[in-house]
Order: C-alpha cells, then sequence, then structure tokens
C-alpha cells in the first residue's frame, strides 16, 4: 500500500506529486523465477521464521521495504507480479479458484480496441484484461472495472476446475513453481510435524553445518529430485503413449495437472496444527501486547488443542480428495495431449507419481 500511495501521489486515486520512476520490469525476469527463489529462501529459514517472533517480524519489515523499493522504481504492482513470493503461491493455485475476472464474450472490434488502448495503465497487475484468459497473473483487485472500459468485463462464477481443464500452455517456471510447492510442503510436514529431531535442528540452527546440509536437502528436492521424476514420467508417458509432442510441454502440462494435490497438501498440513493453535488465539485477543489486559474476558482461558481426534481424519480426506482431483486432471490432460482408446493408461507413470506424492504426505502427517 505505501508503494502505491507513492506512485499515485495520494492514497485512493492518482492525486499529486508522484514518486516512481515507472520503469518497465526487465523483459527476461517477466516469470515466476524469482517468486520461486524467494519461496524457497523463506523455506530454507521457516524452522526459524515461525518459531522466532523478532525474525517473523524481520521477514515482513524486509518485504515490506522491498515493495516500497520496487514500487518507487517500477510500475505498477510489479513487486506483487514478478517478485513477492506469496504473490507465486496464492496466483499459482487461483487456477482452481471459483471466481475469475474476464472480458465480455461479445465484445466487438472497437471495444475491444478501445480496451488495449487503455490497458495496462488500467491495470495494476500490468495485464491487458481484454485478452486475460487465466487466473495466475490477475490479482483481482477489481481496478479495471473503474475505467471507462470498464463495463467490458464480468466476474464470473465457475467450477473449481474449469481452468484446469482448458488446453492452454503452461510455462517451465510455472512448473517449476508448482513441484517446487509440492516439495516444500513436503519438507514442512517432515520438519514441523516429523520425529525427527536431527531434521528439526538442523532446520532451525541457521548458518550450522548440519544447517546447510537441510538447505541442500531442501533445494534439491523441492527443485531438482521433484522435477526429475516428473520429467522421466512424462517421457515415458510420452513414449508408451507414442505422443509427438515435445517432452517440455508433456511435463510443464502434467505439472499443471498436480496443482490440486499440492493446494491440498498445503490445506492438509495447516490443518495439523491449526486446531492445536486455535486454543492460543482467545487469550491474545483479550492481552494481545501481554501488558495484562482482559478485553474480553478471556485472557485466563487455559490451552486445550481442539479437534484432537479428528484432525488425521481431515487431513486424510484432503490428501485422498487431493489425489483424486489431479488423477482427473491427468487423464484429461493425457487425454488433449493425444493418449486415447487403449493407450489411456499410458498416463500411469504420473498417475504413481501424484499417488506417491499422496503416500508421503499421509505417512509425515499421520504416520
Amino acid at each position: 500500500m505505501p508503494g502505491e500511495w507513492l506512485q499515485q501521489g495520494w492514497l485512493v486515486k492518482p492525486g499529486g506529486k508522484k514518486f516512481n520512476l515507472g520503469l518497465r520490469w526487465p523483459r527476461r525476469l517477466r516469470n515466476t523465477w524469482l517468486q520461486s527463489a524467494g519461496f524457497a529462501a523463506i523455506g530454507l529459514f521457516s524452522a526459524l521464521t515461525l518459531t522466532t517472533p523478532v525474525v517473523t517480524a524481520w521477514i515482513f519489515v524486509g518485504l515490506i521495504i522491498v515493495a516500497v523499493v520496487v514500487s518507487v522504481v517500477f510500475e505498477q504492482r510489479s513487486f506483487c507480479r514478478y517478485l513477492c513470493p506469496m504473490g507465486g503461491f496464492i496466483g499459482l493455485y487461483s487456477t482452481m479458484a471459483p471466481l475469475e475476472l474476464r472480458p465480455q464474450p461479445d465484445l466487438t472490434l472497437v471495444e475491444k480496441g478501445a480496451a488495449v488502448r487503455e490497458w495496462p495503465r488500467g491495470c495494476p497487475w500490468i495485464n491487458n484484461p481484454a485478452a486475460l484468459k487465466a487466473n495466475a497473473n490477475c490479482g483481482l483487485c477489481l481496478e479495471c472495472l473503474r475505467t471507462e472500459t470498464g463495463a467490458n468485463m464480468t466476474l464470473n462464477v465457475r467450477s473449481f476446475d474449469a481452468e484446469l481443464g482448458q488446453p492452454g500452455a503452461f510455462r517451465l517456471d510455472e512448473a517449476f513453481l508448482s513441484l517446487g510447492l509440492l516439495g516444500s510442503v513436503m519438507i514442512y510436514s517432515a520438519v514441523f510435524q516429523g520425529p525427527w529431531g536431527a531434521l528439526k535442528n538442523a532446520a532451525l540452527y541457521a548458518g550450522s553445518p548440519a544447517w546447510w546440509g537441510f538447505a541442500a536437502f531442501f533445494l534439491l528436492a523441492s527443485f531438482g529430485l521433484l522435477p526429475a521424476l516428473l520429467a522421466g514420467a512424462s517421457a515415458l508417458v510420452r513414449r508408451t503413449g507414442n505422443l509427438g509432442k515435445p517432452l517440455r510441454m508433456v511435463f510443464t502440462r502434467f505439472s499443471r495437472a498436480l496443482l490440486p494435490l499440492g493446494l491440498l497438501s498445503w490445506i492438509a498440513f495447516t490443518v495439523s496444527f491449526a486446531f492445536g493453535k486455535m486454543a492460543y488465539l482467545w487469550p491474545v485477543l483479550s492481552d494481545p501486547f501481554g501488558w495484562g489486559w482482559n478485553l474480553f474476558g478471556t485472557a485466563a482461558v487455559e490451552w486445550q488443542p481442539y479437534l484432537l481426534s479428528a484432525t488425521p481424519v481431515i487431513e486424510a480426506v484432503l490428501l485422498v480428495a487431493g489425489l483424486i482431483w489431479s488423477g482427473r486432471t491427468i487423464l484429461k490432460t493425457a487425454e488433449q495431449l493425444g493418449v486415447r482408446g487403449e493407450r489411456r493408461w499410458a498416463a500411469a507413470p504420473v498417475l504413481l507419481f501424484a499417488l506417491a506424492g499422496t503416500l508421503t504426505m499421509l505417512w509425515l502427517l499421520i504416520g
């Protein structure tokens, strides 16, 4: 927000003197590679960040400073679009969102021309909404609706897999982010929910020899091993299915099909500690600063975890749902790539990849 205020010269709408150079983001960096790197960097220090409040605070302060600097130097919300780790996380999984902002389907050539001339200046996310076909790069800020041609846009309700079922392309950087997020949630589950004290200590003591080993394992597993395994599975599908498509296309399309498993894995990981931590909410609400307040009469509420016995069941249901959703999407993707008829089960290697990922998460979270 402060960065956008500096760009506009006012709080709500463009006003006085603007503090912004308005440079275009470098063309070679208009992808999600930097977001993947940022998410990986946060993951390397995740144990320290999530258990030490002062470190958490400094991480947020650092992100705010970087966001403001980028907003002053570059145009629009370049930080959110190309640099913010959580922007990449949310953007990628918004592929399965039940809402979409799209141009009206019956726009005339004149209306499309007017929209193209006005945008992307009317879109803080540097999109051309008149050509918007995917959710990943749209922050759903609805600023485009405030422009003169905003009536040409429409907000649609859709099925959760409406975009997954489309045969559109998926870039290589998005594929690596998808697999990196899946690998990250597995390692997070091992560190925070697993029984391995040595792994927890290695993740916690940043800079120690053990931490360097953990860092190497984290990066190689998330951004090396998983992509290599999926590439191998994709090569098998390509060969047994007699596909003429390039391996890169097959790999990226199947990585998109794994998005449901990744999203449901993150939700299951959150459930694994959310109900236990929720009991801390009531004392904090009454005494947020630890100054002896009792605003709502809940400062003395004792900690007691909620739904302790139901948590494993909820986690299992979420992970199995993610497997079924991804499995169905994998089969649909294989059919779109040309795997049909008797060769339909040529997609089995990718299905086994998804099954292995699900079983790994079940083992880590439930045992």
